[in-house]
């Protein structure tokens, strides 16, 4: 058999090998999970490789010129050769959607969160029409090949075990794991687009917007729990996470149990006194009624927590306070904490 046709068979065995699998629970994007088995375990919460990720991925990119291609691109899976400027781009998480709008690029194909086939809203003006191509949990690799991308976008925590039939598509570039790492991913996914001025250029007036939103607050600043309801458990995110690096990059402290180098720590409804600080931002993944949030907020010790007895527990977006993962969302968190904290 011809090179040729051994490629065109290994593409139609890929499409053919479709994966729309229903992930067995609810997996937020900043979480560790892959529910499909999809994904690599050593870079999810608690794996060898998760606290290096950012790390690593700072590693990774190209020495290519502005301009230039070819160019070949050192990432998550080994390094990934791409002949011309990408066109048409699929994108199989939400941090590499907000990567590649916030470039001003319109990908061709996504994947979102289980559940929720839409486009987050804060990002809807700018992407365009892209269309589905599976979840992040249950890529469809037929729909996937069907769009005839030259760029696929995501990453080893997703879609580890994909990856081989992924690259036979189109040319492939993972980073290690969305969340904590958002900054790197997103040079990453910058080097891939030829975009790098533009990536860092963004990344410099975010950091520049942060920091004037630390000086604004003042030196006394209070100390902020992020408190998140999920169908499975409840979590106190910490600073190894998307909305842990914006606080710190603020300035703005967090109590004791929440500055682990870590994602997140759980928390029983029973023991929700655990989510005391000056300010509680809660998000909610998913369905209200599946989670535990009643049960939580009806405790006694909720509502003698200082922050909820001075008015100060809000519920915020999860699309970008928890779901973003990109520079577009950290951009809103960023607004939303101005008009809470500043007066």
């Amino acid at each position: 058999m011809s090179l040729r046709r051994r490629g065109a068979a290994a593409i139609a065995l890929a499409a053919a090998g479709a994966l729309s699998l229903a992930a067995c629970g609810s997996s937020d994007s900043d979480g560790g999970k892959s529910d499909n088995g999809a994904g690599s375990k050593s870079v999810a919460q608690g794996g060898k490789d998760f606290g290096s990720a950012a790390e690593q991925t700072a590693k990774m990119g190209t020495d290519a010129k502005p301009g230039e291609f070819p160019r070949t691109i050192k990432q998550a899976m080994g390094t990934t050769t791409l002949k011309a400027a990408p066109k048409r781009v699929i994108v199989l998480d939400v941090g590499e959607l907000d990567n590649v709008v916030s470039l001003g690029i319109k990908p061709v194909g996504y994947a979102p969160t289980e559940g929720d086939a839409a486009l987050p809203p804060y990002l809807k003006k700018d992407a365009g029409d892209p269309q589905s191509v599976g979840t992040i949990n249950g890529l469809n690799l037929e729909a996937i090949n069907k769009l005839k991308p030259d760029l696929i976008l995501g990453s080893k925590l997703r879609a580890e075990k994909q990856y081989a039939q992924l690259s036979k598509i189109a040319p492939t570039v993972f980073s290690i794991r969305p969340g904590f790492t958002w900054k790197q991913n997103y040079l990453l996914n910058a080097a891939a687009l030829d975009k790098t001025a533009e990536a860092k250029a963004n990344l410099a007036a975010y950091e520049a917007k942060a920091k004037k939103l630390g000086e604004d607050i003042g030196t006394e600043k209070p100390t902020i729990t992020m408190l998140r309801y999920m169908p499975q458990f409840t979590r106190l995110y910490a600073q190894q996470s998307f909305i842990g690096t914006i606080l710190k990059d603020t300035g703005l402290p967090r109590p004791k149990n929440q500055q682990v180098n870590d994602l997140a720590t759980e928390v029983s409804p029973e023991n929700i006194n655990q989510a005391d600080a000056d300010w509680i931002f809660t998000g909610v993944y998913g369905d209200p009624k599946s989670t535990k949030r009643d049960t939580a907020e009806n405790n006694p010790l909720w509502k003698n927590l200082k922050a909820v007895k001075e008015g100060h527990a809000k519920n915020v977006k999860d699309e970008t306070w928890y779901l973003g993962l990109g520079v577009t969302a950290a951009n809103s968190v960023l607004d939303d904490l101005r008009g809470f904290l500043v007066k």
